[in-house]
Parts: C-alpha cells; sequence; structure tokens
C-alpha cells in the first residue's frame, strides 16, 4: 500500500506534469533542417547534358557522366540495371543498318542484280 501512496505524490507533485520549457521553439531559424531552408541555398550545378547520351549526367568536376561513361571508349552498363539496360539496347534508336537486316536476310544477301521488269513476269507467267 505504501508503494501506491507512493506512485501517486510523484504524479501529483507539480513537476512532473509541468511542460518542459524549450527556447525559441516556434522560430525557424533557430533549427537545423534538412528540409525546405535547405533546399534554398541549393544553386549551383554538379551534373550537365553529356554529349554522348544526352542526359544530364556528366559531372563537372570529375568529368565524367552517371549514365554512359563518357568519355570511356565502352558504353557504361550493368546487368544490376535490367530497365536501363531495355532503355538504350538495340532497336530504340534509329538502327539505320539492322533494319534492313531483315529484308536482305530474306533474299539471300543477293547484291548487284536488277529486279525483272513487271510487264516481262506477267508475259511469261
Amino acid at each position: 500500500a505504501s508503494g501506491r501512496a507512493r506512485a501517486s505524490n510523484l504524479l501529483a507533485s507539480p513537476t512532473l506534469r509541468q511542460p518542459v520549457a524549450r527556447p525559441n521553439a516556434g522560430a525557424p531559424s533557430s533549427i537545423m533542417t534538412k528540409g525546405t531552408s535547405s533546399f534554398g541555398k541549393r544553386h549551383s550545378k554538379t551534373h550537365t547534358t553529356c554529349r554522348r547520351c544526352g542526359k544530364v549526367s556528366f559531372h563537372l568536376q570529375k568529368k565524367v557522366c552517371a549514365s554512359c561513361g563518357y568519355p570511356g571508349a565502352k558504353m557504361r552498363r550493368f546487368n544490376w540495371s535490367e530497365k536501363a539496360l531495355r532503355r538504350r539496347t538495340n532497336g530504340t534508336g534509329r538502327m539505320r543498318h539492322m533494319r534492313h537486316m531483315p529484308r536482305r536476310f530474306k533474299n539471300g544477301f543477293r547484291e548487284g542484280t536488277q529486279a525483272k521488269a513487271a510487264k516481262s513476269v506477267a508475259a511469261s507467267a
């Protein structure tokens, strides 16, 4: 019984019930934040457009593109990023050479021949 009485006396004491006073609690300038106030200080650029891939991934101090690895001779690619591989694989660009390959394969890669005239084909049939 004495333990309960002691606990109730502690709860009733005025020092435990008083809210803790925090100086400058409402002033935003005194609190260190990672958010809104910090974003206003961002005015220097770390990346600019890359000459090879066109993305804003070329690091100005490192002089290396974070996306394609320019000026390295080989394109930057990793199998852990399946989507990135899919975005720039064969068939996503103009395919100036490869788009003609199925037709050329079908015709046996013939070169230097002339198609027969439509009139002579119709007459012989």
